[in-house]
């Protein structure tokens, strides 16, 4: 094969066809154009110019971020360039969620003022209180958790200055801090058990699951491996590039909405079942299998699209999610606390099949994380309605990282896409009694 030829530029040569124009586009950050710069590429003058069509932003990068990195390809993800490996072994969530909203590592003294700072704003306002009464005794812990955090706001209206670094440091701290306490509370009262206010003695997961499940005054010590894998979750939660609820964030951010405001619109994106639902799909799915033995039933099922495998497969990983090797050796340890969950048989020999069997390795079907943590907060004891609220209390970190990044970044404005107009072209108003 010959090799090929290039002239050293770094663009995109590009010949229009309709008019035999040729154009020169930039080509930057090694694979990347920018978009505006297809605007030039018109047939008359006074044309809008040329766009692309891209629904679910599958190939359209809509910022530069330096939060996390992920290759989809590799099974790669780092927060601020470390494995998330090296984090979820080493590292806390508290530690972990300096390091995503700062930038790097904190140091000892950095690490036990934000500690403090967090432990000391855990507290939420007692009207907050009264606003979750409100709700019916069955309502969903997530509406309850979106709902209480978007009337923060009205608690802070000094939240709306996010030109002023402190205060936008200050909102941050509070919704970190206040996130446990809330889902908490959602929680208990679902369940009509009257709230346990914070312990601040605690760590933050310790003190997340004395709020949960603290029985009278009876003093409630959580099991340390499960507080550890607690921890981990979080950790493995924390953020993940631009997902569609970090996009929202980042979207209504844009219009310089508080960050109570904008995390509130994320954890609603988040509520969603193709989102942050997932791992209660899988144990949905689990449940519905109900035995090994009808595993192959399901597997052909799957094979004539009548079934779907939930848990498995990703729309940035085409390899292992490295979350889910993590996971899987969560759940090891917090089985041997809990009793090894009655699904586990099922989920193994799911994951057996999906890793040996072509039909699904050649459509890059390998566990996610959402496989294993369903099973994970099951044996914990949370109810299948807690799990998308497990999932929003790490990723406000993200998501207040996302945020921030995108305000001080001086390309980005509101956010408003294009649309390819396919309705019907100008017409008259015709009366009402006159239309048949």
């Amino acid at each position: 094969m010959a090799e090929k030829q290039t002239d050293g530029k770094n663009s995109l040569s590009i010949r229009d066809n309709r008019t035999g124009r040729d154009y020169e586009i930039d080509i930057h950050e090694g694979d990347v154009i920018s978009a505006m710069d297809l605007r030039q590429i018109k047939v008359e003058d006074d044309d809008f110019g040329m766009m692309s069509y891209d629904p679910a932003f599958k190939n359209t990068a809509s910022t530069r971020s330096t939060v996390t990195y992920i290759d989809g390809a590799n099974g790669v993800l780092q927060y601020r360039g470390y494995p998330i490996e090296q984090l979820a072994e080493r590292s806390s969530f508290l530690e972990v969620a300096y390091l995503l909203l700062k930038g790097d590592l904190p140091d000892q003294d950095e690490l036990d003022s934000f500690v403090h700072d967090v432990t000391f704003h855990t507290y939420v306002h007692e009207n907050v209180i009264q606003l979750l009464e409100g709700f019916r005794y069955d309502a969903h812990a997530m509406g309850m958790l979106i709902s209480s955090v978007a009337a923060l706001s009205t608690f802070y209206p000094e939240a709306k200055e996010i030109e002023d670094p402190e205060n936008r440091w200050i909102q941050i701290v509070r919704m970190v801090a206040k996130m446990p306490t809330l889902a908490a509370y959602a929680y208990r009262h679902h369940r009509g058990l009257p709230y346990v206010y914070p312990e601040n003695e605690l760590s933050y997961t310790a003190n997340f699951l004395n709020m949960l499940f603290r029985i009278g005054v009876k003093e409630y010590k959580p099991n340390p491996v499960l507080e550890r894998a607690l921890d981990v979750l979080f950790i493995l939660h924390a953020d993940h590039e631009q997902n569609c609820s970090a996009t929202t964030a980042r979207v209504i951010g844009s219009a310089h909405a508080d960050p109570f405001s904008a995390i509130s619109g994320a954890m609603a994106a988040l509520y969603g079942p193709l989102h942050g639902g997932a791992n209660e799909a899988v144990l949905r799915m689990l449940e519905r299998i109900g035995s090994v033995d009808n595993i192959p039933d399901f597997i052909e099922g799957v094979k004539n699209r009548e079934e779907r495998l939930m848990g498995f497969g990703h729309r940035v990983y085409k390899a292992y999610d490295p979350r889910a090797s993590i996971i899987k050796r969560t759940a090891d340890e917090v089985f041997e606390v809990t009793g090894r969950n009655r699904l586990l048989d099922i989920a193994l020999e799911l994951e057996k099949i999906a890793l040996n069997e072509d039909f699904f390795v050649s459509r890059n079907l390998y566990p996610n994380v959402d496989f294993y943590s369903g099973l994970i907060y099951q044996s914990m004891g949370f109810p299948v309605e807690m799990f998308p609220v497990l999932f929003a209390i790490p990723r406000t970190v993200g998501w207040l990282a996302q945020w921030e990044e995108m305000l001080l970044d001086d390309e980005q404005k509101i956010a408003r896409p294009r649309q390819v107009y396919v309705g019907q072209g100008e017409r008259d108003y015709v009366p009402v009694g006159d239309r048949g």
